[in-house]
């Protein structure tokens, strides 16, 4: 089904509208992917799997103390896994504040990234 004029002019407008905002949010998102380490993961796994083990002990000895104890084995574990690195501030490089403006002619500078960046602009803008 095609689109009249009007609503193709509203569809370029609200593209071109979640473009722009997407590359703000983009930009200003913090980077906390980067916060979950592999020695944390396994910390993580091995405190859960003790905790359970004493959550289970504690049911069949027929120990409450030890089923909370091994509750907050795990809950410490999980916690551990997914808290920031102490340096995690002051190591992290500052967020940029805007996308970066396409360069003129020469693309062998820049990252891979700021690359593709650049054609998607030119793209959009037509040239």
């Amino acid at each position: 089904m095609a689109l009249s004029e009007q609503e193709q002019r509203l569809l370029d407008e609200m593209e071109r509208s979640f473009y722009q905002n997407d590359a703000d949010v983009v930009s200003t998102s913090p980077r906390s992917g980067a916060a979950v380490t592999t020695r944390a993961v396994v910390v993580a796994f091995l405190s859960v799997a003790v905790g359970i083990g004493v959550v289970v002990a504690g049911v069949a000895t027929n120990i409450p103390v030890l089923g909370v104890v091994g509750f907050v084995l795990m809950l410490a574990g999980v916690v551990y896994a997914f808290a920031a690195p102490k340096g995690a501030a002051s190591q992290s490089d500052p967020l940029p504040t805007g996308r970066p403006s396409p360069k003129s002619g020469d693309s062998s500078d820049g990252s891979f990234m700021d690359k593709l960046g650049n054609r998607w602009d030119k793209r959009q803008q037509g040239e």
